[in-house]
């Protein structure tokens, strides 16, 4: 593989981007072309300073033609097999396909699945492509994995959802912060300095984890809660704060509803019940009240660890209401926040390939935010399509009410839960079309694969966690015989009868963009490509001009600054209040039995991203963190008789997966772990549990029951 950092000229010409990875979406520079790029740090970015991870510093290895497609494939009848074709047979193929479909079954038969790495400018266009080139309602993403309990929850108690409701920067000067299901350290290295810099600066660090991760282990207090229970310990928290006289009356009586049924679901999660139902005791449970309140300012972050549960939003949801019942929520220096995931996970939500949304998180089944968004797009509101499945729902009716599917920037073979269920379902398709950098093991399912350009061949813009958006430049020309995912859907819309509506210019199409999210939750109306590069981004929302600000002119008013902080005078409720939800405890969706002893929980490692589709390619990455394991305690290592290293398998109801014993005390003995970065007999999403919330409709990854067993030597 050519080397990622080579040395270039010093003239060369450098060009301010971003990583393509996680939703911190670090500043970096790029100079060089792609089988020599220089990373060149950006320490004027404020986000990350400079710093980067080994993802993001090995990105550029990526870029190489030697490891990414270069010539779209179609399956050839007479082999079976993925064969090289042009790029004019690739489309047509693509696109009879699915108007074979739409004609003998309706437009409802072909289902589309996008992901939260596209661009701001991707996303848009192929919720429109869905939606009034296809006329389908089948069309959600892979975000609904990642962020989708915590938006619900934001949804409901504030009226807006967005990742962070502050800048990062306000993190090391609040007084306390509980961090809860993220190991930073490892999913985001460079946000860690944050809180390293919060307790430099006095502030204190609870951290909540069945685990003890890296970023545990910085941590004032850390709790260990038994997977599933997330929602106990949050309404155990709440109760203890009410006991001892902890609540900020003043600002729930001024600023939210809601708080007497709340109250009254919190307190009956005492504290010995709930260190019953956690395994957290009693004394912790006070330690951090005491913790988070006494401090003159607080915040909550949560991130995938009690979101990806049957109940994830009625867990964050508890998360809030501690915030809001102790007046830190809608104050400088507090609030509730959610560290979004994936590169575009929030701006993925906004702007149309979810579900039940259309540009600027306008609800789907709102009429007037219909006809404003027919009215950019030229049509008719009637012809849009109603909201359709969530994620997890589309796949599993593939094959069925599903005959076809174009899928872009996703590899659900590796990512989804029950994983090898929706292999099953992947194959069983009539058509299958993928777009993507690399030959994933979905791409490699498919009757066409077209070969897309990446982060650095490509202009777009990007929001990170903090609801900033951001401008990825073109920092050199893709390999020839590639195109861009805009090009890919212009092509197509031509082909299936709409010449125009469908550009090919990131530029042109964020145009657009900004006049469709104009007047919606979340406005880039004011947002231009100019203002992101003077600006080092804009945070959002940010409309077309500030009304609060004299006129300059007698029709202009002066630009919006955008909104880094939201909720300080009001929440976006109708009344300005923000709501609690009364919430209760319940069990995960599959409990512990004599069959199924021990619960799994999955996550992340620092040298691989998502399902490694892209990561496993690089060999740096592949060398620090080369495939699955099994972590688990002592305890349970010595009922199993199972040594360091050795193969086990983690078995439950929907499947088995494989990885050698990792022995190690920082983990609850109740509990195993595995990453979920890898395919084949170390795919722990063949394990993982489909049941979903019914508000977020997010599946259950983060809990299920297994068993672990040793592997015979002679096993395959």
């Amino acid at each position: 593989m050519p080397d990622a950092t080579a040395t270039t000229a010093p003239t060369a010409p450098i060009t301010p981007t971003h990583c393509p990875y996680c939703a911190l979406q670090c500043g970096m520079s790029l100079r060089g072309e792609a089988e020599a790029v220089e990373i060149v740090e950006r320490p004027d970015f404020p986000v990350n300073r400079g710093a980067l991870c080994g993802k993001g510093r090995t990105a550029p290895a990526l870029l190489s033609s030697r490891v990414r497609l270069t010539e779209p494939l179609v399956r050839r009848p007479a082999t079976g097999r993925l064969e090289p074709a042009t790029w004019e047979e690739a489309l047509r193929t693509v696109a009879a396909g699915l108007r074979r479909t739409r004609t003998a079954y309706g437009p409802d038969a072909v289902g589309v699945f996008g992901g939260g790495g596209l661009t701001n400018e991707k996303a848009y266009t192929l919720g429109k492509f869905a939606r009034v080139v296809l006329g389908t309602s089948q069309i959600d993403y892979n975000g609904r994995f990642c962020m989708s309990s915590a938006a619900a929850a934001h949804q409901r108690a504030f009226g807006l959802d967005r990742g962070l409701p502050f800048p990062l920067e306000d993190i090391p000067r609040t007084g306390c912060v509980i961090l809860v299901g993220s190991n930073l350290a490892e999913t985001m290295p460079p946000a860690l300095r944050y809180l390293t810099e919060l307790r430099e600066n006095g502030g204190t660090l609870i951290v909540v984890d069945p685990r003890r991760t890296r970023t545990a282990e910085q941590a004032d207090l850390h709790l260990a809660p038994r997977p599933g229970t997330d929602l106990a310990l949050a309404l155990g928290l709440l109760h203890v704060a009410v006991a001892e006289g902890r609540t900020d009356e003043e600002f729930i009586a001024d600023r939210t509803s809601g708080w007497e049924e709340a109250r009254a679901a919190a307190m009956a999660h005492w504290p010995e019940l709930v260190e019953r139902i956690t395994g957290v005791g009693v004394p912790q449970l006070r330690d951090a009240v005491r913790m988070f309140c006494d401090a003159e300012s607080g915040m909550v972050l949560t991130a995938r660890g009690p979101e990806q549960h049957s109940k994830g939003t009625d867990t964050v949801s508890a998360w809030i209401n501690l915030c809001l019942a102790t007046g830190r929520a809608g104050r400088p220096l507090s609030g509730y926040g959610c560290l979004t995931g994936q590169g575009n996970g929030q701006g993925g939500r906004e702007h149309g390939q979810k579900a039940d949304q259309l540009p600027g998180y306008r609800k789907l089944d709102d009429p007037a935010a219909r006809a404003h968004v027919a009215r950019v797009w030229g049509v008719e509101p009637e012809t849009l399509p109603g909201p359709g499945r969530s994620a997890y729902e589309l796949l599993d009716a593939l094959g069925g009410d599903i005959k076809s599917l174009l899928l872009m920037g996703s590899n659900p073979v590796v990512s989804a839960p029950r994983a090898g269920h929706v292999e099953e379902r992947l194959r069983s398709l009539d058509f299958l079309a993928v777009a993507d950098v690399v030959l994933s093991e979905t791409a490699a399912l498919a009757d066409v694969v077209l070969p897309v350009t990446q982060w650095a061949e490509e202009t777009g813009t990007t929001t990170n966690l903090e609801g900033r958006v951001l401008l990825r430049r073109r920092a050199l020309s893709p390999p020839p015989g590639v195109r861009s995912d805009l090009e890919v859907l212009g092509g197509l819309a031509s082909l299936l009868g709409h010449e125009k509506g469908f550009p090919s210019s990131p530029e042109e199409v964020f145009e657009e963009l900004r006049r469709a999210s104009a007047g919606g939750p979340a406005d880039y109306s004011g947002i231009t490509y100019r203002r992101i590069a003077e600006e080092n981004g804009v945070f959002w929302p940010c409309p077309a001009q500030d009304t609060a600000a004299p006129a300059t002119g007698p029709h202009d008013g002066a630009p919006h600054p955008g909104t880094p902080r939201l909720f300080l005078d009001r929440f976006a409720t109708d009344d300005g209040r923000a709501r609690f939800i009364a919430v209760a405890h319940r069990a995960a969706a599959e409990e512990t039995d004599e069959a199924y002893p021990v619960l799994l929980t999955t996550g992340r490692v620092v040298s691989q991203y998502q399902s490694g589709a892209q990561t496993r390619r690089v060999d740096e990455l592949n060398a620090a963190a080369p495939g699955p394991f099994v972590e688990l305690h002592p305890l349970l290592a010595e009922r199993l008789g199972a040594l360091e290293g050795e193969p086990l398998a983690v078995v439950s109801r929907r499947g088995r997966a494989v990885g050698p014993a990792r022995i190690t005390t920082g983990i609850r003995d109740d509990t195993v772990f595995m990453p979920f970065h890898w395919p084949g007999e170390g795919r722990v999403n063949s394990v993982t549990n489909p049941a979903l919330d019914p508000t977020s409709r997010m599946p259950e990854f983060k809990v299920c029951a297994v068993r672990v067993e040793r592997v015979a030597a002679d096993e395959p």
